[in-house]
């Protein structure tokens, strides 16, 4: 997501510190919540949280973890939290390549891939969010039975991710090739209610560690 850089960002962001879990204390964090959260659940480019704002609603069981490298666009989404008063959210600042260095092992319920940037030339594709690269990181933070759930309206790459999700040790279950086409289905993303508006098919997949 590419947003302009905002003048008065450093005071918003001062403004919802308290939301922001720097990496070195992510362990910690989700150690000391355990007796709170029955469920640790990531998202990965949360971007201005729409989708994480509904998610803390409808799991307030769940401890969310929405992972944005844009500080611009994260910023937006710790506003909206904030005044929604949801205390099971916290933000990372940072990049899904980086997981494992403040992310323990099978720590992790459930990671929600929505609508990442596609990166559609063929030098570029291993900063996809499929990637096996990335597949291998998700495997290792992921607990045994954990699940990934991917949205996106790209149809070359969706159909690359099925290809290459199945050989990294996931199951792919729950395919859906147009998810709105009975109406709407589960919690939107910006980008989702957008192309939703637009008549835009949306692809989704739920992928399972064997």
């Amino acid at each position: 997501m590419r947003m302009r850089k905002k003048p008065n960002l450093i005071p918003r962001l001062a403004a919802v510190e308290g939301l922001i879990l720097k990496q070195d204390k992510v362990r910690d964090f989700i150690k000391s919540e355990c007796q709170k959260y029955e469920y640790v659940e990531l998202e990965l480019g949360c971007g201005k949280g729409a989708f994480t704002m509904e998610l803390a609603k409808l799991k307030p069981n769940s401890l969310i973890l929405a992972l944005e490298k844009v500080p611009e666009a994260a910023v937006v989404a710790m506003e909206r939290i904030n005044a929604e008063g949801l205390e099971n959210v916290r933000f990372l600042l940072g990049d899904a390549a980086e997981l494992c260095e403040f992310l323990d092992p099978s720590s992790v319920d459930r990671i929600y891939i929505n609508f990442p940037d596609p990166w559609k030339k063929k030098k570029q594709w291993k900063r996809r969010l499929t990637h096996p690269d990335f597949l291998r990181l998700y495997k290792k933070i992921l607990k045994p039975g954990a699940e990934i759930h991917f949205k996106t309206d790209n149809e070359p790459l969706f159909d690359w991710s099925c290809e290459l999700i199945p050989t990294e040790g996931f199951e792919i279950k729950n395919v859906n090739r147009d998810l709105h086409a009975d109406g709407v289905c589960g919690i939107m993303s910006d980008y989702e209610s957008k192309f939703h508006m637009q008549g835009l098919p949306i692809y989704r997949l739920e992928a399972y560690i064997k």
